[in-house]
């Protein structure tokens, strides 16, 4: 006999764990499966400070996943496993973002005393090693030596 504690879906203590690309596709870390598959066996992701290579490694609730994606290091706790890829919104619940705040705005607001927002620097002053200028920085560089109107 079924009674009320039954139901059609799974609950988490149901599943032992689910496969880590699907994990990540769901809680929308990446695009695709194929994608966060692609991640993990690049050394890109590592689970609870452990490196794996295996996408069908099983992540289980409270295990802390560090995924490096664009160039940003990521820290999430699994807080419960995916069911579906639903919107954002249902995919925020599926994790803990433990990423520290980057030091980089407060320390340039401390040193100018602007917000990172409000400052913008000079046509002639450039970021040591930030490359070449940009088109827009090419021409308010030829506006500033007046070669250019």
């Amino acid at each position: 006999m079924s009674g009320p504690d039954t139901a059609d879906t799974p609950s988490a203590a149901a599943l032992p764990g689910q496969r880590l690309d699907k994990w990540l596709w769901f809680a929308r870390v990446t695009k695709s499966r194929t994608l966060a598959a692609t991640l993990i066996e690049g050394g890109k992701v590592r689970v609870n400070r452990a490196k794996t290579d295996k996408p069908s490694y099983q992540v289980r609730v409270g295990d802390v996943i560090t995924a490096t994606v664009h160039r940003k290091v990521r820290i999430l706790k699994v807080l419960e496993p995916g069911l579906r890829r639903g919107p954002a919104t249902e995919a925020r619940t599926l994790y803990e973002e433990l990423t520290p705040q980057s030091g980089s705005a407060i320390s340039s607001e401390s040193k100018t005393g602007a917000s990172p927002v409000d400052f913008e620097p000079s046509p002639v002053e450039r970021t040591p090693g930030a490359g070449r200028p940009t088109k827009r920085e090419r021409r308010q560089l030829d506006r500033f030596k007046g070669g250019e109107s």
